[in-house]
């Protein structure tokens, strides 16, 4: 197999053949058609989430197809194609787990961070996290869902029921998780950094009813926001931008430091939470429920051993929804 290694923060990720893996207990091999490249994997490659696990191949929204069975896997066979998500594996046995919130486990493994993952042409999982993705849907197109999709979808539901729904960055999940919200007949109001014409023009296109930067007033106030941008100077933002008892959910693995506000901000019952990863009853609602919704992703796809200039131009913004690699 190949795979783009990383062997240490800052560097470039380094094309590189290694030997074949064999599935041990439980495990399933997935030879990969697509992974999308998540904006965690920058935070990854940039030494911005602790306790690294070195040399490691990042890539978490993998869709591939499996090709070898450990023992005593059951449910899923040979050649049937199934998307691996962040989430890659939980004890089962701690207060989180016992109480149905494995996205809090206390000893949880993540693909392409504390477990390799999907940049390369094969990767083993624990087969009780690989969702079966049918034969309906591209490999390229289906890859996003994994990670933008599903936390986007889970911010979605913390963020309430309220209709009229603010979006801080508008990128890979935000442009997914548009497309369900106007489906709930929501409004989606889309910030965007500042002077952003594409991406305001891009969140138009899918049918926000207002686009504009972060430095502009909502023209009403808001129901709810999710803040995807991993910027801690957005959440005071945000918080102006609420109504009373309003809802700002930040959905980033990481954000920079969040500034002092007034508390006059967050007085009258708003409430700031964030979003810890993801459950697979999550995954299990979200892919139920995306060809209900017909979501179209947005894609640029690159070859496999293109994955530094994919994180180059996602770090840069260089285009509209999401990278996704095909080796």
């Amino acid at each position: 197999m190949h795979a783009m290694v990383l062997n240490g923060l800052h560097s470039p990720l380094q094309w590189t053949e290694l030997a074949d893996r064999q599935p041990g207990a439980g495990e399933i091999r997935v030879q990969v058609a697509a992974c999308g490249v998540c904006r965690t994997d920058l935070h990854v490659v940039d030494g911005e989430l602790p306790d690294i696990k070195l040399p490691v191949i990042p890539g978490h929204e993998i869709v591939g197809r499996i090709d070898a069975l450990g023992s005593g896997v059951a449910g899923l066979t040979i050649g049937e194609r199934v998307g691996l998500p962040w989430l890659g594996h939980t004890c089962g046995v701690c207060p989180y787990c016992v109480e149905h919130r494995e996205n809090l486990c206390d000893h949880p493994q993540f693909t392409g961070y504390t477990r390799d993952g999907g940049f390369a042409t094969a990767a083993i999982a624990d087969a009780r996290f690989a969702f079966p993705l049918g034969e309906t849907g591209d490999d390229v197109a289906l890859a996003p869902l994994l990670c933008a999709g599903l936390i986007g979808w889970r911010s979605l539901v913390i963020a309430g029921v309220g209709k009229k729904l603010g979006l801080f960055g508008f990128g890979a999940a935000a442009h997914i998780i548009t497309q369900v919200a106007l489906w709930q007949g929501r409004s989606v109001y889309a910030f965007t950094r500042p002077g952003d014409v594409t991406s305001q023009a891009f969140a138009r296109s899918l049918g926000v009813t207002w686009a504009c930067g972060t430095d502009e007033t909502s023209p009403e106030p808001l129901d709810a926001a999710i803040i995807f941008a991993p910027v801690g100077d957005l959440v005071p933002v945000a918080l102006k931008a609420l109504r009373k008892g309003g809802r700002v959910v930040c959905a980033g693995i990481h954000m920079t430091d969040i500034p002092h506000f007034p508390y006059r901000l967050l007085w009258e019952e708003r409430q700031l939470v964030s979003v810890a990863n993801l459950t697979r009853q999550d995954g299990i609602e979200f892919l139920r429920l995306a060809p209900q919704v017909g979501i179209v992703t947005r894609t640029t796809v690159y070859p496999l051993q293109q994955a530094n200039a994919a994180l180059a131009d996602l770090r840069a913004g260089h285009f509209d929804g999401a990278a996704v690699l095909v080796p």
